[in-house]
């Protein structure tokens, strides 16, 4: 089980940097968690970068449980901000970012990302060793 960022899925959609590697991690997957936070961010980003269509058939086709928002959850996101957040700390993690770092620390497994905003982080990445 692992959770997932929209950095991984923007890149897998977008073929960018990093892609290959999050397939793979994804292929090998049963359960993959997503936060409604993040999902909405990663919606809001594809419509930006005109891969909505790509990426809804992504989300479709992998093993993904919708994690919901509720007041425990918010909290535990901005306290990740004042952790790690742009203004207290060097990884700069954005409002979506900390969604997804809260629920990874939450269900304890490890991250799907790309970049490395979360490699500046207590989180584990769901990549052992990014191919270059």
């Amino acid at each position: 089980m692992i959770v997932v960022d929209t950095s991984a899925l923007i890149a897998i959609v977008k073929n960018e940097i990093g892609a290959f590697d999050c397939q793979e991690v994804l292929t090998g997957e049963s359960k993959v968690l997503l936060n409604a936070a993040t999902l909405t961010e990663a919606l809001i980003v594809a419509r930006g970068k005109k891969c909505l269509a790509a990426l809804t058939n992504l989300i479709d086709r992998l093993p993904i449980t919708i994690i919901g928002l509720d007041a425990v959850r918010a909290e535990r996101a901005a306290a990740a901000y004042a952790l790690f957040g742009k203004g207290f700390h060097k990884a700069s993690l954005n409002f979506g970012d900390c969604f997804a770092y809260a629920t990874a620390k939450e269900f304890n497994c490890p991250l799907l990302y790309v970049g490395q905003h979360f490699a500046r982080t207590d989180v584990v990445s769901a990549i052992a060793t990014p191919s270059a």
